[in-house]
């Protein structure tokens, strides 16, 4: 996975494979609803969505309709949940075109969507969210079974899922988590109550699925399916679910050392000199600064991985540069050096994307969705 670049992403697809068959495990014959949003949450999302489906893979989730068109246009044949719906009749329209399933979030969706539908003489199918304490998008529960049995009976419509999102899955208190799901399977069972198959019935995002042990008296009946995001990134969502998974990182990143400069105590380095020199030195500039997603909270706070050996940051991180206090440590221009993953050509080396997250005050998903354009993605595993 060399690259000529002077800095370059690493997507390692075959960590992707075993970390989606790791979910399937998990989710202990459910669907597996893979969520490949966010440009496969920064790793690239068509080759992202191709390694999936290889690895069988049925069903993908995206953000929004500009997601699904994306993943089409690369030849992915998979369904695809849209995670945003589609708000009005052109929307409604290219969801058709797509063959893509839009979510419902307000009744007035299901008029719009069944008349679009009609006038091309096809079912477009839908899935259901149900607002059941994360206050963000989604139907009342109490409202959801009258508005699923209206979906279910609508012509040119299919009710194709019924959902809910989990506000705190990723805390170590589940008291919230489980009050969620006791809404949830009151809304499932006024559905039994009024004959509606609700289809694939899912709650469970990464760290819930990862919480599953506790979680699993507290799940309704009816529960079928798992869409899990972070966790098949090979990234843990909170750092107490450590050891619930074989996980395998799937992206690195890296930059080649492009100056090397002595210091001797007292210079100071980058933007204020935040960094004084307290000893004699070299200092190593990487050619990636905040616009390529190194978060400027990491300077004088983070590490990089530099010849398998922690380094740390020197001085304010720049638009296009980062300093590294290298010390005396061996080192050539060209030398790779990673951000975040494992270090190039020394996989048993790894600073992990939840460790440099935490140091800049950030979260992972941030980190792995914030790499610039201006980085090449390295794939290992793609398929075509």
């Amino acid at each position: 996975m060399q690259s000529a670049h002077p800095a370059w992403a690493a997507v390692d697809l075959e960590a992707l494979a075993a970390n989606y068959a790791e979910a399937q495990r998990l989710a202990a014959g459910a669907e597996v609803i893979a969520v490949v949003k966010a440009n496969g949450y920064g790793h690239g999302a068509a080759a992202v969505a191709r390694r999936l489906c290889a690895a069988g893979c049925g069903r993908l989730a995206v953000a929004n309709l500009a997601e699904a068109a994306e993943l089409r246009a690369a030849g992915i044949a998979a369904r695809i949940l849209v995670f945003g719906g589609a708000a009005n009749s052109a929307a409604a329209d290219r969801a058709l075109e797509l063959g893509a399933a839009p979510v419902i979030h307000r009744p007035e969706q299901v008029a719009l969507l069944g008349q679009r539908a009609r006038r091309t003489g096809r079912r477009l199918p839908v899935q259901l969210e149900v607002d059941t304490g994360m206050r963000r998008m989604g139907v009342a529960p109490e409202s959801a079974a009258a508005l699923a049995a209206e979906i279910a009976g609508a012509e040119g419509l299919e009710l194709e899922g019924v959902w809910t999102h989990l506000a705190c899955a990723d805390s170590p208190d589940l008291a919230p988590v489980r009050a969620q799901l006791s809404r949830f399977g009151e809304v499932l069972a006024a559905l039994r109550a009024l004959g509606v198959s609700p289809g694939l019935v899912h709650v469970a995002n990464s760290a819930a699925l990862l919480a599953a042990p506790q979680l699993a008296p507290a799940l309704p009946p009816g529960v079928n399916a798992v869409r899990p995001g972070l966790l098949l990134y090979g990234v843990l969502p909170a750092p107490h679910l450590r050891g619930r998974a074989a996980l395998r990182p799937v992206m690195s990143l890296h930059a080649r050392i492009a100056q090397l400069r002595r210091v001797a105590p007292g210079d100071t380095v980058g933007y204020g000199a935040a960094f004084r020199a307290r000893r004699e030195g070299r200092i190593a500039t990487l050619p990636v600064g905040y616009a390529d997603g190194i978060p400027w909270s990491l300077g004088n706070r983070g590490h990089a991985l530099l010849r398998g050996r922690r380094v740390p940051i020197a001085g304010r991180i720049s638009m296009d540069a980062t300093t590294l206090d290298i010390g005396c440590a061996p080192a050539d221009l060209g030398d790779p050096v990673a951000l975040f993953g494992a270090a190039a050509g020394e996989e048993s080396a790894l600073l992990p994307v939840e460790e440099v997250a935490e140091a800049a005050g950030t979260i992972p998903y941030e980190l792995l969705v914030r790499v610039g354009r201006r980085i090449p993605l390295i794939f290992r595993g793609a398929v075509r």
